[in-house]
């Protein structure tokens, strides 16, 4: 009995073992051209690493707190030299680390030429020695040591080796200097920054610029000089206004900060296509443009805003805060309509943008309290309110409508309906700016126009901008290009813009496979674009990037293929989990440059550098 528990012991143990042995998702292998060999040759050795799928290896010279992996040769007498080379990595944001770090997924390939010494004679076993860690989206394993080698014969007789000379884009790195930064061959390109970093100074500008606007409307711009007179007649006053001012960014912040918690930083950047998503935010712009245009009048709850204003009345500094609160609760009708675009436009970001944004919305919103409290005296040069708040309102409601097919177009193109065409949303787009300008010259009778009104010249003109962006919109429904605004405007029919497929390039659409044969089959790198049919910023590469001379004519020497992530289809998830494993990325647009043997050249992001993503396409040439 005693014997039948310890040999079931040893087998548990033994079979643990066997499960922890096994839990290495990586395998190498070392090969070579060269069996025989004359002494003092170079043997050009690669060492291949496979990492199973979700799984990623780092590479040899990220800094040395990160773990980088470290790769030599094994002591031997017969060796006298060598240089260890790796492929172009893929730089991204580790979510274990939190870190930009360089990684592999798949397949690895290393090439290691060791130089013979003269006096090398027979058999030569050529070791390597490699340390490293290998992490998923959810873990890293500890590091792990292993070992692959490779027997070559040196002996006179063997025909002479060419000069080894590294694939495009291979980097050298010499032993012990992992962390260094590398010397690169062939000039690889330089990896662009996340657009969430790229352009965060302009969504702040931007954000900051909505709370300014949002300072004349019927619910904010009557409360200025009431609020800042109580902050006058009150001790501290200066004090006050700003306790006010911070109670407001608390609020947007908290809002920014709970969408950010909701669904995490990798999940914004999931909601760009979800029509579910794309639909409430439409309903939510359709409801409140409906609201400005008078057709009912958006208020909340009585009692949450009464027990609000009462306990801000008990005075002090907390009493202020709420009073900050209150405000910013009771003006939402109308700076709604600014909070939700800014929320939306940071779907498509990561990390805590949302947050961001709120911060310099608030900032923007409290700023003319605080100020005109600090200068009292300018108080008195506000202009008075009038008939040209309503105006404001009502235009607001317009464009609101005009935004709300925006996040329409997203739906129809994740679904593939074709419903709301690119003509037909111009179409749409036009009668609305075009009503909004009628509006403003008192030809249309809403609210906030009487016909005694006098036509000002301030009206006149923002009337008569209304009206050129509108005939502005109509070469765009015959195909002609529109700028910076292709971001927003759906494609027309085949993917033309412009009259042309984008400068006569053609595109191949979720068949990564099919592109990789293509490629192989016409001798030509593969430029895989992972795009997405609600990215804006894929849009405005694809409209004005790629039609660009210098880059088409680069552009028409590769094999082009786009995958599309955030579609409902089998394809959209395949091509996100493709994304993910090999270039542990779920950024839209991203752009990877392969080789036929689906080796990664080279990856890139949105920008809008010419000089930039040219050299992204030119800096990496066939072996």
């Amino acid at each position: 009995m005693n014997f039948l528990r310890i040999a079931g012991l040893a087998a548990c143990l033994a079979a643990a073992g066997f499960a922890q042995q096994r839990l290495d998702p990586v395998q190498w292998s070392m090969t070579s051209v060269a069996e025989a060999v004359p002494p003092g040759a170079t043997v050009p050795l690669r060492l291949t690493a496979k990492i199973d799928p979700g799984w990623h290896l780092y590479s040899l010279t990220i800094p040395k707190q990160l773990y980088p992996t470290r790769m030599t040769l094994a002591d031997n007498p017969a060796i006298e030299t060598y240089t260890v080379y790796q492929p172009q990595p893929v730089r991204a944001m580790d979510p274990n680390l939190k870190e930009m770090v360089e990684t592999y997924s798949n397949q690895a390939d290393f090439w290691i030429p060791a130089k013979l010494t003269k006096g090398a004679s027979g058999p030569v076993e050529l070791a390597a020695q490699v340390r490293y860690r290998v992490c998923d989206d959810k873990q890293c394993l500890n590091p792990k040591t292993k070992t692959a080698s490779f027997k070559v014969t040196a002996v006179a007789f063997a025909p002479a080796m060419d000069e080894f000379k590294p694939p495009a884009g291979y980097i050298e790195v010499k032993p012990g200097a992992v962390s260094d930064v590398a010397a690169v061959v062939n000039q690889p390109a330089p990896v662009a920054p996340p657009a969430s970093q790229q352009g965060l100074g302009a969504f702040v500008l931007a954000a900051f610029g909505f709370g300014l606007a949002a300072i004349f409307t019927p619910c904010v711009f009557p409360m200025i000089p009431i609020t800042v007179s109580f902050f006058l007649n009150q001790r501290g006053g200066l004090v006050q206004a700003a306790v006010f001012s911070l109670g407001i960014v608390v609020l947007f912040c908290a809002l920014g900060l709970g969408v950010t918690a909701a669904v995490g930083p990798f999940g914004i950047q999931q909601l760009g296509g979800n029509p579910w998503v794309n639909a409430f935010i439409a309903g939510v712009f359709g409801i409140f443009a409906l609201s400005l245009l008078g057709a009912f009048e958006i208020t909340l709850p009585s009692g949450m805003l009464t027990k609000l204003d009462s306990a801000s009345r008990r005075g002090g500094y907390f009493g202020t805060l709420l009073m900050g609160l209150t405000f910013s609760l009771t003006s939402f009708a109308c700076v709604g309509p600014f909070v939700g675009p800014l929320l939306a436009s940071s779907v498509q970001a990561q990390g805590t943008q949302p947050v961001i944004g709120m911060a310099a919305f608030a900032t923007g919103l409290s700023s003319p309290f605080f100020l005109l409290a600090a200068f009292p005296s300018y108080l008195k040069k506000l202009p008075k309110s009038g008939g040209w708040l309503a105006r404001v309102k009502v235009v607001m409601g317009f464009v609101l409508l005009a935004v709300m097919l925006k996040y329409l177009t997203n739906i129809d193109q994740v679904l593939q309906t074709n419903l709301l065409t690119r003509e037909r949303f111009l179409a749409a787009w036009f009668v609305l700016f075009t009503l909004a300008g009628l509006y403003l010259l008192g030809l249309l009778r809403l609210e906030g126009i009487e016909s005694t009104d006098k036509l000002g010249i301030g009206r006149l003109l923002t009337a008569g901008a209304f009206l050129i962006f509108a005939v502005s919109l109509l070469p765009g429904m015959f195909g002609a290009p529109l700028g910076e605004l292709d971001s927003y405007v759906p494609e027309a029919t085949g993917g033309v813009r412009g009259g042309s497929a984008t400068a006569g390039l053609e595109w191949m659409k979720n068949d990564y496979r099919a592109a990789i044969e293509r490629g192989r089959q016409e001798n030509k790198l593969i430029l895989v674009t992972f795009t997405g049919y609600a990215c804006t910023n894929c849009h405005w590469m694809k409209a004005n990037m790629f039609p660009r001379p210098e880059i088409a004519d680069v552009a028409k020497g590769l094999v082009l293929v786009e995958l599309y992530t955030d579609g409902s289809d089998p394809a959209s998830e395949e091509n996100a989990k493709l994304e993910d494993a090999k270039f542990a990325s779920v950024s839209t647009p991203y752009y990877a440059l392969l080789d036929a043997n689906e080796n990664v050249l080279a990856t890139s992001g949105y920008t809008r550098s010419t000089e930039e993503f040219l050299a992204f396409l030119k800096t990496r040439s066939k072996a």
